[in-house]
């Protein structure tokens, strides 16, 4: 093995999509320089996967995806050799499943709906209209956001004591919650960075690489976990809150600006960074 394999594995709303209007105008030239590279732009959300496949039609993606906070990896079919061991054929995808069903978390919600009344609402429980009064989308586009497989977001309402208790009694549960930048995802022992992990592992067998140089970018506590174990980290600033604190003191991009100015900012600094990275393979 001796091929280096590059890849961008990106947060959208407040990264790559700016935090208010969902625009990203400002990061197309820096796609395009990353599609002319032959650099994958691999897109990893909270977002369902409805709402991706229409996303990636938008940006003209044609690259693996992941979905629900890690709770599922979507590979096109045929875009390795040989499909991935532990993925099943859905739809035109490899999918790689690292989380229980929507239904089983809805369920696990139901009982402390009753225990703690008032304190959340969850997208199941608000519907298409509630959703899009919660995120600013569009009737059609809440519609995508509502056809959850694996996760409930949940809008907290109740008070730091109660969301506490609400933390440790969905741990107790078996759930993991992840803190976005709007909700907190309720959902199984997964995140984006165990995706990640294991996607990195496909292209680096897929490709027969000695290394993979890899930028993960986020701006939310839900993209912690993919900063930390990326070879590089891209954080974007946010108007409203502090850049999530990392363990890692290397490697680290911070953006300047915010969203997809910043998005684009870091990104052509990690592209600077490519050649030192190359004559060190």
């Amino acid at each position: 093995m001796s091929s280096t394999v590059h890849l961008v594995v990106t947060d959208l709303d407040g990264s790559l999509l700016d935090h208010d209007d969902y625009s990203y105008e400002p990061a197309k030239p820096v796609l395009q320089v990353l599609e002319e590279m032959r650099i994958p732009v691999v897109l990893a959300s909270s977002k369902t996967r409805a709402e991706m496949l229409e996303l990636r039609h938008e940006l003209e993606n044609e690259h693996p995806f992941i979905a629900e906070n890690g709770a599922a990896i979507y590979i096109p079919e045929r875009y390795f050799q040989k499909q991935p061991e532990g993925t099943e054929l859905r739809e035109g995808f490899w999918v790689r499943e690292l989380a229980p069903s929507r239904t089983h978390w809805n369920e696990v919600l139901d009982q402390y709906r009753l225990e703690m009344p008032g304190c959340f609402l969850d997208f199941a429980t608000a519907g298409t209209a509630g959703i899009a009064e919660m995120t600013g989308l569009s009737l059609e586009k809440a519609a995508l956001a509502n056809q959850r497989e694996y996760s409930e977001p949940v809008q907290w309402r109740g008070s730091d004591q109660q969301l506490e208790l609400f933390l440790r009694g969905m741990k107790a549960s078996g759930a993991r919650v992840l803190k976005g930048g709007r909700f907190y995802s309720v959902s199984g022992d997964c995140d984006k960075g165990q995706a990640l992990l294991w996607l990195r592992q496909e292209y680096s067998l897929a490709a027969g690489a000695s290394a993979v140089y890899d930028l993960a970018v986020g701006d939310g506590e839900n993209d912690v976990p993919m900063l930390e174990v990326a070879r590089h980290a891209l954080q974007i600033p946010a108007h409203n809150r502090a850049l999530p604190e990392l363990e890692r003191d290397s490697g680290v991009i911070v953006g300047e600006g915010f969203g997809p100015e910043a998005w684009s900012v870091g990104v052509r600094e990690w592209l600077r960074g490519l050649y030192k990275s190359r004559e060190e393979v």
